[in-house]
C-alpha cells in the first residue's frame, strides 16, 4: 500500500490529456444537461441507446447524481453513491428525476433520487455528499503497472484491425460493425487487447482499459467529473464477469441490478484514468464486478462495485454447424 499526494487541482497528468477547449463535450452539454421542471424535479434526454433497446445505466446514474447535486451547497462533493436498477429504462421516452432532501448536516448531506417513466420508478439511488475534510488518516493500494495511453490503439483502431483478419467469422464481422456504428462519448484504450478475436480466448474475469470522456470538461466542476465518471463506470464493467465464460456461452439476458460507487480524491473525467476491473465471483444467474479508477499519476480516484443478472444459452461449436 501507499499514500501519494493528493494534488488539489484534480488533474493527475502533465498537460497531455487536455483535449482542445473548443471541443465542449458531449456528456456535458447534452447527456448529462437535465432540464429543470420544478424545485428538485428534472427531466433527461437519451442521447445513445445500447442494442438491447434498454437505457445504458451509466446514463441514468449520471444523471441522477446530477438531480442530487443540484440540491446541494457548492461546498460539499459527492463521496458515495449506491444505486438499484429496479425496471428497463425505456429509450422512447425521457426520465423524470425526484430529488428527496434526506438530510443537511453539518459535515455530511444525504439525498435521494427516484427515476420514474410511465409513473413508475425505474431506478432509486441515494447520494451522500461531504465537506472537504484533512486526515492525518490515509492509505491505498499501489497503481498496477500498465503502458501509457499513448502506446495503446483506440477503440477504433482496434477494431479495424480486427475487421482486416481474413479469418474473422460473419458473426463477429457484423458485430463490430454494429460497434463501429455507435457514437459512444467516451474514449477507450484496452491494456491487453486479443491480437485479434479468431485468437480470442477464456481469460481470468479481469481487464483494465484507459477511459476517458470524449472532449473538454474543464477544472472547475468538481461534481461534474464526477457524475461523468459515473456514466463511465458502467460501460463494459459488468462483461468482466463472462470473460472465463465466453467460449462456452452465448449471453441470453444480461442487465445490472445495483450499482455503488466511492469518491475517494480530486479528478478529471476528461483525461485518461485507468479503469481496473475484475469480477470476484459469479453464479445464481448473477455475477458481482469490483472496479477502481486510478488517475494517471497513481491516485486511487473511485472505486465501484456493481452486482447483474446474467442468463447465458450453451454455445454451439462451429464444427456443428
Amino acid at each position: 500500500m501507499s499514500s501519494p499526494q493528493t494534488r488539489e487541482d484534480g488533474q493527475g497528468g502533465d498537460g497531455r490529456d487536455d483535449p482542445p477547449r473548443d471541443l465542449r463535450s458531449v456528456l456535458v452539454t447534452s447527456v448529462l444537461n437535465l432540464e429543470p421542471l420544478d424545485e428538485d424535479l428534472f427531466r433527461g434526454r437519451h442521447y445513445w441507446v445500447p442494442t438491447t433497446q434498454r437505457l445504458f445505466g451509466g446514463q441514468i446514474v449520471g444523471q441522477a447524481l446530477v438531480a442530487a447535486a443540484k440540491s446541494v451547497s457548492e461546498d460539499v462533493h459527492v463521496h458515495s453513491l449506491h444505486c438499484y436498477f429496479v425496471r428497463a429504462g425505456d429509450p422512447k421516452v425521457p426520465v423524470l428525476y425526484q430529488v428527496e432532501r434526506t438530510r443537511t448536516g453539518a459535515s455530511f448531506s444525504v439525498r435521494s433520487v427516484k427515476a420514474v417513466q410511465h409513473g413508475k420508478p425505474i431506478f432509486t439511488c441515494q447520494a451522500s455528499f461531504q465537506q472537504t475534510q484533512p486526515s492525518p488518516v490515509q492509505h491505498q493500494f499501489s497503481m498496477p503497472s500498465v503502458p501509457p495511453p499513448e502506446e495503446l490503439l483506440d477503440h477504433e483502431a482496434l477494431i479495424d484491425q480486427y475487421l482486416r483478419d481474413p479469418n474473422l467469422q460473419k458473426k463477429y464481422r457484423v458485430g463490430l460493425n454494429r460497434i463501429a456504428a455507435k457514437e459512444v462519448p467516451i474514449e477507450i484504450k484496452l491494456v491487453n487487447p486479443p491480437s485479434s478475436l479468431s485468437q480470442l480466448q477464456r481469460t481470468e474475469p479481469k481487464q483494465m482499459f484507459w477511459v476517458r470522456a470524449r472532449g473538454y470538461i474543464g477544472e472547475g466542476d468538481i461534481k461534474m467529473h464526477c457524475c461523468v465518471a459515473a456514466y463511465i463506470s458502467d460501460y463494459a464493467f459488468l462483461g468482466t464477469a463472462l470473460l472465463p465464460h465466453h467460449r462456452q456461452h452465448k449471453v441470453h439476458f444480461m442487465v445490472s441490478l445495483d450499482h455503488s460507487m466511492w469518491f475517494h480524491a480530486p479528478f478529471r473525467s476528461d483525461h485518461w484514468m485507468l479503469y481496473e476491473c475484475e469480477s470476484p465471483w459469479a453464479g445464481g444467474s448473477r455475477g458481482l464486478v469490483h472496479g477502481r479508477l486510478w488517475r494517471r499519476d497513481g491516485v486511487l480516484a473511485v472505486t465501484c462495485a456493481q452486482e447483474g443478472v446474467i442468463r447465458v444459452k450453451p454455445r454451439v461449436s462451429e464444427s456443428k454447424l
